[in-house]
């Protein structure tokens, strides 16, 4: 069963990074999701896609997934890029 590990991303919607330090070790999905008959709703059988688990570090989230082996990767963070600019940019 591979899994992923990665930082948990800033929610767009809001301007706070809280809980970003977090990382998460995330099962990748066996199968496909596909609609049911009866009301639509997609769904699958695979119940690997409910779990989540939450870590302070990479490095422990690599023990946990070595030490029951979960065959892992690690998606790194890619770095933040700030955009300074100033009101008064916006009349030149």
């Amino acid at each position: 069963m591979p899994a992923r590990i990665f930082q948990r991303p800033k929610n767009a919607m809001q301007s706070g990074r809280a809980r970003t330090d977090d990382w998460l070790l995330e099962f990748v999905p066996a199968e496909a999701k596909k609609p049911d008959p009866l009301m639509g709703w997609a769904g699958s059988g695979d119940m690997q896609q409910q779990v989540v688990l939450s870590f302070a570090g990479a490095a422990e989230a690599q023990a946990y997934a070595k030490k029951y082996g979960i065959d892992a990767r690690v998606i790194e963070t890619p770095p933040r890029k700030l955009k300074l600019q100033a009101y008064a940019d916006n009349f030149r």
